[in-house]
């Protein structure tokens, strides 16, 4: 997932992104204890999509912030 994409995307939408991409991760990560992982880069691939929507979430949080200081 590209930033881009990210940044199109409601706050809300982002969030449930970021809950489904957690309970992903968590079965990646089971699955990757028991062996069955055959493709060990989706894990990566989840944990860094994951700091992509956090970083889009706080470019926003600090936006908000900027604009009441304004006012």
């Amino acid at each position: 997932m590209y930033m881009e994409e990210i940044r199109a995307l409601s706050n809300d939408a982002i969030l449930d992104k970021l809950e489904d991409l957690k309970v992903e991760m968590y079965t990646y990560r089971i699955q990757r204890e028991s062996g069955e992982l055959k493709d060990t880069t989706l894990f990566r691939k989840a944990r860094r999509d994951i700091a992509r929507l956090k970083t889009a979430l706080r470019e926003r949080e600090l936006a908000a912030e900027l604009v009441t200081e304004r006012e």
